[in-house]
């Protein structure tokens, strides 16, 4: 039996927004944030000044109790913004601050009306609050034939939905528009869960303005024939762009496009702050309408609730303090310097032909990655290959395809790194002439 609360949020969503309604799962329709021990002890941090007895957790002398052999590692912040929860949401500030960020890093969301920022324990934490909202048996999910492999487990295994693949180019390498629109238009039961992943993972690219364009038109396309659309944008690798694309997010020109589409945008400090281990990353709805966002807010926070209950205090305020810091912006584009040094000699030793009889990469412009096309050995024989006789690891993603991460390479390193995989190629190829 549906929760009351449930049920009342529920009626604000349907009323105010039916398409949205239509999109959730049955779990989402079944979330709510309770009326229990975290809600009740908000409402007494403010009005309790004689005993706070609400929360679990140890206080002496009016602060956090703490171990001072935990607390001589982090002297610089106040105990009291390590060691309470934080709220199931995110820190106030840190949340505010990082929408603002948002408009300033991406100009077509000036003017335009979202939600703030929900604090996640990492961007597969967001997508997985998605797979729980919106995800029901049978959906399908729209992506490219060459995705991140943890897509699987989150959408099919832990909620039964099938995945629906477009070639990601076309034989020009180009980004495949109509087989976007046609896998859109496949989906039948009017209902449609579209990740867009750019700087993509694998292959490094990020469309170009007219491809963008065109992404656009047949999204809207789709939604004018009906079909509701959860637009999910993993921004993870936001902001890493290197040559000729769009230099924001796709959410930020989704928002506002259409009443059938509802835009969710994923990113985080993970790769955007390189601060991977912290697991700071955020969820942000595309909905102008206050009431829904309130609503699909709860709905949100109940799945943080009732999972890992709150994202961590001590990453988040390590994450704020930095953003507040004058020199993070200088010393974070100094590191994306790096990123974009490493991809341009990339650019420059694939471009020699000496490569091209055994393998060749995708279009990249942005990101961490370059897939190769490799064109003789399989990709899983390399790797392991790789691996084995030269101690460089790689990752084989079909029986054709193998992802570099650049990231991970020193700039004077890259020359060798390619000429251990040409030559490793070639070694394959002459063990197969004589087996």
């Amino acid at each position: 039996m549906v929760n009351p609360l449930a049920l009342e949020l529920n009626r604000v969503i349907e009323e105010r927004n039916k398409p949205v309604y239509e999109m959730f799962s049955l779990l989402g329709k079944s979330l709510y944030f309770p009326k229990g021990i975290v809600s009740q002890a908000g409402e007494a941090r403010g009005k309790a000044d004689r005993f706070n007895t609400t929360i679990g957790m140890a206080t002496e002398g009016g602060h956090p109790i703490y171990i001072d052999v935990i607390q001589k590692k982090l002297s610089s912040f106040d105990p009291k913004d390590l060691y309470p929860y934080a709220p199931p949401a995110g820190k106030p500030k840190l949340r505010d601050i990082w929408k603002k960020k948002l408009i300033k890093d991406n100009h077509s969301l000036q003017g335009k009306e979202f939600g703030t920022p929900i604090v996640t324990t990492g961007l597969t934490h967001g997508l997985s609050i998605v797979s729980d909202l919106f995800v029901e048996k049978g959906d399908s999910i729209i992506l490219p034939d060459k995705y991140w492999d943890n897509y699987q487990i989150l959408f099919n295994v832990r909620h039964g939905s099938e995945i629906v693949t477009y070639p990601l180019f076309t034989k020009t390498n180009d980004f495949n528009v109509e087989g976007l629109l046609e896998a859109l238009l496949s989906c039948k039961n009017g209902k449609a869960i579209l990740v867009l992943n750019f700087p993509h993972n694998p292959t490094g690219y990020t469309p170009t303005e007219k491809e963008a364009k065109g992404i656009l038109d047949a999204i809207k396309q789709a939604a004018n024939y009906g079909i509701n659309i959860v637009a999910v944008m993993d921004d993870a690798y936001f902001g890493l762009y290197f040559e000729d694309s769009i230099k924001e997010s796709l959410f930020a020109r989704i928002v506002g496009l259409h009443p059938n589409i509802l835009p969710i945008k994923i990113d985080g400090a993970t790769k955007e702050e390189y601060a991977w281990g912290f697991r700071v990353g955020f969820l942000t709805f595309g909905i102008h309408d206050p009431l829904v966002l309130d609503a699909l807010e709860k709905k949100a926070i109940g799945s943080i609730r009732s999972t890992i209950s709150c994202s961590p205090h001590l990453s988040q305020t390590i994450i704020l303090d930095a953003l507040l810091n004058p020199e993070f912006e200088m010393q974070r584009n100094e590191k994306n310097k790096v990123m974009e040094n490493r991809a341009k000699r990339v650019k420059e030793i694939l471009a020699d032909k000496k490569y091209t009889d055994e393998f060749e990469p995708y279009p990249f412009n942005s990101g961490y990655f370059v897939s190769l096309r490799i064109k003789h050995s399989d990709a899983e024989t390399l790797r392991a290959y790789l691996l084995n006789q030269y101690g460089v690891g790689t990752i084989s993603l079909a029986k054709t395809d193998l992802r570099i991460a650049f990231s991970c390479v020193e700039l004077n390193d890259l020359d060798r790194l390619f000429e251990l995989i040409y030559q490793s190629c070639k070694e394959l190829n002459e063990l197969s002439i004589k087996l």
